[in-house]
């Protein structure tokens, strides 16, 4: 909009310049206006390219800024799946989350199939058939530290690129089917703080983004309290690594 208004303010400017030269200025003078239009016309000129430009630099420098909070993300969706795993629930105790990875440990199960002899008559007159029956045993346990090496799992909550900021961290639960109860999580932050600074028309205009290739709405967030998921607002773009392979 702010483009729009130069231009249109300049072939405004270029028109009374114009009418001046022709009505009032004697001719010997014209060529003052000439250098004045020139010089006019090379500032409108940075003016419009910075304009087409700006949008283009800010919607790199998001992707910059965005990543390492997508990143810290993952971390914490990583830690809560494991959580899950061992307790059948999710955590809102971040520092209860990161000794749970500190300290806990996950069964190594083994899975195989046995026959086993069932009655399928009655206790007075059993009829015994043979059957498979699949049988879960537990045959050891592992560090669930062993899936954060390398990672900065201690540091994971705090929001990258912003200033004592932490990651909100939410849990609850729905029905999902009747009599089936599930936990859910989300942990989010706001986008408004990771792109303080840049234009402030721009970022209005990232906050109410909705395209499926953008991380959509005033957040980036991964999990949800509406839904069973610990999936993120992000595309795959940001999944993958510069060498292309997903993360």
């Amino acid at each position: 909009m702010n483009l729009l208004l130069m231009i249109f303010g300049a072939v405004i400017v270029a028109f009374l310049i114009a009418f001046v030269i022709v009505k009032y200025l004697p001719l010997k003078l014209r060529w003052l206006p000439s250098i004045l239009l020139l010089v006019a016309a090379i500032f409108l000129g940075f003016k419009i390219y910075g304009g087409i430009m700006e949008p283009i630099i800010f919607n790199k420098e998001k992707v910059k800024k965005y990543q390492p909070v997508v990143n810290s993300l993952k971390i914490i969706r990583d830690a809560q799946v494991k959580y899950y795993e061992v307790n059948g629930t999710y955590n809102d105790n971040k520092a209860g989350l990161i000794r749970f990875v500190d300290t806990a440990r996950l069964a190594l199960t083994e899975t195989r199939t046995v026959v086993e002899r069932v009655n399928t008559g009655t206790k007075y007159n059993p009829i015994y058939v043979d059957q498979e029956v699949r049988v879960t045993d537990t045959i050891g346990y592992e560090p669930v530290l062993k899936y954060f090496e390398d990672r900065d799992y201690k540091n994971m909550f705090q929001v990258p690129g912003v200033e004592n900021k932490e990651f909100e961290i939410e849990v609850g639960s729905i029905e999902k089917i009747p009599g089936l109860v599930v936990s859910t999580f989300r942990v989010r932050t706001p986008k408004a703080d990771i792109l303080k600074g840049m234009n402030e028309s721009l970022i209005k205009q990232e906050l109410e983004v909705k395209e499926t290739n953008q991380i959509r709405g005033e957040y980036v967030s991964v999990g949800s309290l509406e839904e069973v998921s610990t999936g993120g607002n992000w595309p795959p773009s940001y999944d993958r690594s510069k060498g292309g392979k997903k993360q």
